[in-house]
């Protein structure tokens, strides 16, 4: 995850140097404001102006202050429970760590549990199944990478379990620590479907969730815009009849580590972007469509398909798509869903 850490005292100054170092599995970058900050952090005057700022940048906001400074702070810019990041509150001492916002699909509530864990905290989550210790169907879809289709029927499923009704479970992935109450029939009221052909509607109330499991190949000449990039992928996935919103990568060859186009393409969607030497592609197994050019030129035969797979551990599941000297391939990260996963 890419995290902000702010801090308004002295004390949330060291605090968030602590965090940073306890979370070295995400992304942390540090704001203090500008009386209490320190070499390594970024300096604000206004809390409230630099939340605009990282609002929509990053995937959870940690403020280490007050609730209030934080609820006031985040006000202006909520939108919905599918878009906004992970909000968590950390009182400058450390004592107590709460899930403010976004604690399902944003990830809040396992979050805190992590950052309570490593602080020796009290974590504090206020939602109904986390408090009841019950299945939420937003939790596992975020901790398993799943695409929620619906929230409506996500709430109805939810309210479900509150009410101790069975809920139907059907999945084209293998799963493992499936609770009691998800039930393999066709014979309950509302359940979870995990597919990428939501063609039937096995219960009345049907949550389909899609696997965020596509890496995203992509080969392009020196120069190549973020934009024409954009429009040869929009191009391929309307081909290969897939929604954009299955990538979770972008992968090339190490040369392209620095492509100025390729960067910003991945930026503007929020996607990691992995390269790799043309020695390590071409140990990728498989058979791809060879290029002597692009052999000539890199040292390997093919990028994106080679790429795709290198990275995903998996199979190719749409082949080289070619235009105006971008191609772009994709192919699938196997999955195994994990109920208790976080």
């Amino acid at each position: 995850m890419k995290i902000a850490l702010l801090s308004v005292t002295g004390q949330g100054r060291i605090l968030s140097r602590k965090l940073a170092e306890l979370l070295t599995e995400h992304k942390i970058q540090r704001f203090c404001y500008y009386r209490h900050t320190d070499e390594k952090a970024v300096s604000f005057q206004n809390i409230v102006q630099q939340t605009e700022i990282l609002f929509p940048e990053f995937d959870a906001l940690i403020f280490l202050c007050a609730c209030g400074i934080a609820v006031r702070s985040i006000a202006p810019y909520l939108k919905s429970k599918a878009s906004d990041p992970a909000v968590l509150v950390i009182d400058d001492t450390g004592k107590f760590v709460i899930s403010l916002l976004s604690g399902h699909l944003g990830g809040a509530n396992a979050l805190t549990e992590i950052i309570a864990e490593k602080l020796h905290a009290v974590p504090v989550i206020t939602t109904a199944t986390d408090t009841g210790k019950l299945f939420s169907p937003d939790s596992f879809a975020s901790a398993n990478h799943l695409i929620i289709t619906d929230l409506s029927a996500a709430k109805e499923i939810a309210s479900a379990v509150l009410n101790g009704e069975k809920i139907g479970f059907y999945s084209d992935y293998a799963y493992q620590n499936k609770p009691e109450i998800l039930v393999k029939n066709q014979n309950c009221r509302t359940g979870i479907c995990i597919t990428v052909n939501p063609e039937q509607k096995p219960f009345s109330v049907t949550l389909f969730l899609i696997p965020r499991n596509l890496v995203l190949g992509i080969g392009c000449k020196k120069g190549t815009s973020a934009g024409q990039i954009a429009e040869i992928v929009k191009k391929s996935l309307i081909s290969a009849k897939i929604p954009e919103n299955r990538i979770c990568a972008v992968s090339s060859i190490d040369l392209k580590k620095e492509e100025a186009g390729l960067l910003e393409f991945c930026q503007n969607r929020k996607l990691p972007f992995y390269t790799y030497s043309a020695e390590i592609l071409a140990s990728a197994e498989g058979n791809f469509t060879a290029s002597e050019f692009v052999r000539n030129v890199t040292g390997i035969d093919n990028i994106c398909e080679r790429s795709a797979v290198i990275h995903s551990g998996g199979n190719l599941i749409f082949r080289k798509f070619a235009e105006n000297g971008v191609t772009v391939a994709l192919a699938e990260c196997p999955v195994l869903l994990d109920f208790r996963r976080k």
